[in-house]
């Protein structure tokens, strides 16, 4: 089996079965991992292909237990803003490279998206690192203001857990009904920015370069995520995973710099 399809397949399994009961984002691990093979606007579509067939999944599993109040409130604002987010990652993605330069040997081209999906990653996982960010909740009349955000970054790069937890934890959630609001939430704005890729992407030629090789590491992602959300399921708890959010922080930052320098 090709190293790229066991890298995948085990983050897609390990992540998603923690995820569920907790606020570790799948698609916060998964797109730097599909990065290192990929580039960067394919690695973000691949991983939000994983991250709405994980929402599909939990759907009729919990949906019945959504708040479709708290759905309406954060969700409308946030499937508009993933729309304008996805749009501007599309739009910079075809930019030419800033800086190029060779370092033993390899050639390395800083991109304009490659540096903001960098900066992104640095601060968000910087953020997961702090255990003040861990407790930070709003109030509930700021549910649509979260959905915005939380969309926006969304449809740009993927991260939309930390804010949408951030968010929901005050909107009065039973534990099943925070997992089910925040599935039906993640898969629209996953329908939203997988459609605004989708032609954006393909009009740019983005996927020839990609070749066939993305849609199986893509089906091998689905299938350890889905293993891994059952799994989750089974467990009945919330999973404090301090250590994995440490370790896992870091090695996102050390991916971040790779990325923002051009070597990834």
């Amino acid at each position: 089996m090709p190293v790229e399809y066991l890298v995948i397949g085990i983050a897609s399994l390990v992540v998603a079965s923690l995820t569920l009961f907790s606020g570790f984002g799948l698609g916060t691990l998964l797109m730097p991992v599909f990065a290192l093979f990929f580039p960067v606007e394919i690695a973000i579509a691949a991983t939000a292909l994983v991250h709405a067939s994980n929402n599909a999944l939990k759907l009729p599993l919990f949906a019945r237990g959504a708040n479709w109040r708290v759905v309406v409130r954060f969700g409308v604002p946030a499937l508009v803003a993933a729309f304008f987010g996805a749009w501007l990652l599309t739009s910079i993605s075809g930019m030419e490279p800033i800086y190029e330069y060779d370092l033993l040997g390899r050639h390395a081209a800083v991109t304009p998206v490659k540096l903001v999906i960098a900066l992104l990653i640095l601060i968000f996982s910087m953020l997961d690192l702090m255990p003040r960010f861990a407790k930070l909740s709003f109030h509930e009349n700021l549910l649509p203001l979260g959905g915005v955000l939380s969309g926006f970054f969304g449809g740009l790069s993927g991260h939309q857990g930390a804010l949408r937890s951030a968010f929901l934890i005050k909107a009065g959630l039973t534990a099943q009904a925070f997992v089910a609001t925040a599935a039906v939430v993640g898969f629209m704005v996953d329908a939203v920015r997988l459609g605004v890729y989708g032609a954006g992407f393909a009009n740019a030629g983005l996927y020839d370069s990609a070749g066939a090789k993305v849609w199986g590491l893509v089906i091998t992602g689905m299938l350890c995520a889905f293993a891994g959300t059952l799994i989750g399921r089974g467990l009945l708890k919330k999973i404090t995973l301090r250590f994995v959010q440490l370790v896992t922080g870091t090695m996102l930052i050390l991916m971040a710099l790779l990325l923002g320098s051009g070597l990834v």
